[in-house]
Parts: structure tokens; C-alpha cells; sequence
């Protein structure tokens, strides 16, 4: 499906991929910032300078060298307090009452994470935890210490620049944002979490597709 076009416009119930991750955020967003990458210049081409009458500001990232490396170089276009969302995640939840959260408690770094199985911890990054408060995220554990799964949404202070800064390359080559969460907890930052009330679905194949999909279609069959 991606042969020809960024993920971020692959349909999805009619609609890019990207506009349903616009349309997750809260109201009163002063603008996307959006990075892009691979066949970039169609996601210019096809939203423009605005979506909805929000300004779009887009960043470069010229390889795939992770999302903290993506969120880093969002640095000279962001000097205050953001959220960040996945490109490729259907998201319908409580990203307001993270944003608030994240506000109330003057965070540095507010997380909206899911319980999920065993399994699935596994496969993404979860919550590692210290006397049942959140200390930091590891990536794609062995053995999970938790089963609180992060969820593609988070609510960020400017420090988390300095600490994507910090960080090395992870194994596999990239800068993982969840190297970049947990240097910040050990470096004084306030780390927060909220828990998902809501529905998410990781795009990645077209199954993924259908399956957000199928959640919309009955989410619009019950309002």
C-alpha cells in the first residue's frame, strides 16, 4: 500500500491516515507540526500550508533514525509545551484530559498508556515502574516489567529536547523516544500518566486498516 505513497496517506475510511491523527487532538492546537520522510512531498502537496484553518509547519527527516529523532528535530520550530501523536495510529481517546493532566501537574513528560497482555508488552514500549509510580519506558522488553503499554500520545515540556540530545542510538541503529522518557525521569523530569479511555489501532497493514475501520464504522452506528 506504501510502494507509491507515505503511510500517512494510506486511506483509511475515506479520510489520509494523517487527518484522523489531526483530528485526535484537542481543540486550541496553535499548529501541526508534522515530520516527514519518505515520499514527503506528497503529504506537502496534499494537505498545503493548513488543515481546517490550522497552520502546518513540516519538518525534514532525511532517515529513519527513530521517532526520538524525529520529535528532535521539531526543536527549532517548538519553544513551548506540545503534544506529540504517531502518524500512523487511529486514535480515539482521552488525549484532552492528557493534555490537562500534563498542564495541572506542570510535567515534563505525561503518557497515555493501555493495560495490555503479556504479550503484547512485548512488542512495543511499556512502563517501567518502582513502587507502582512510573520511572521510565523500555522498548520491546524480553521480560516486561509492567503491562502498561504506551500508546503513541504524549504531552511533552521542551526538556524533552535536551534529553532526546542526550541519548545514543539503541541497538538496532535508532533513537528511541523511550531511551529519551527515561533519561529525563533520571535527570529530575516529571514523568505523569493517564490511562486510555478509549480505542487505539497501530496501522501497519491492511488488516490494521479494516480493523480501524470496522472500530469507526460502529463508533459512528452508536452516536
Amino acid at each position: 500500500m506504501t510502494d507509491d505513497r507515505p503511510k500517512a496517506l494510506v486511506d483509511v475510511a475515506g479520510q489520509p491516515l494523517l487527518s484522523h491523527v489531526f483530528h485526535t487532538l484537542p481543540s486550541g492546537v496553535d499548529q501541526y507540526v508534522v515530520v516527514v520522510g519518505y515520499l514527503g512531498d506528497q503529504i506537502r502537496e496534499h494537505f498545503g500550508s493548513e488543515y481546517q484553518n490550522t497552520p502546518i509547519t513540516y519538518v525534514e527527516q532525511p532517515s529513519r533514525d527513530g521517532l526520538a529523532d524525529a520529535v528532535g528535530r521539531t526543536a527549532s520550530v517548538i519553544d513551548d509545551d506540545f503534544v506529540q501523536l504517531n502518524g500512523d495510529n487511529v486514535l480515539h481517546a482521552n488525549v484532552a484530559e492528557t493534555v490537562h493532566t500534563h498542564r495541572k501537574r506542570d510535567a515534563d513528560a505525561t503518557l497515555l498508556v493501555e493495560r495490555v497482555s503479556r504479550e503484547r508488552a512485548k512488542r512495543g514500549g511499556v512502563l517501567t515502574l518502582e513502587n507502582g509510580t512510573p520511572t521510565g519506558v523500555v522498548e520491546k522488553p524480553i521480560d516486561p516489567p509492567s503491562r502498561l503499554a504506551v500508546t503513541g500520545c504524549f504531552a511533552f515540556s521542551p526538556r524533552i529536547f535536551d534529553a532526546i540530545a542526550a541519548i545514543q542510538p539503541a541497538e538496532r541503529g535508532e533513537y528511541e523516544l523511550s531511551d529519551a522518557v527515561t533519561y529525563l525521569f533520571e535527570n529530575g523530569g516529571r514523568l505523569e500518566t493517564v490511562h486510555l479511555d478509549g480505542w487505539r489501532v497501530n496501522v501497519n497493514t491492511e488488516a490494521d486498516v479494516a480493523r480501524a475501520e470496522r472500530r469507526l464504522a460502529d463508533e459512528q452506528s452508536s452516536t
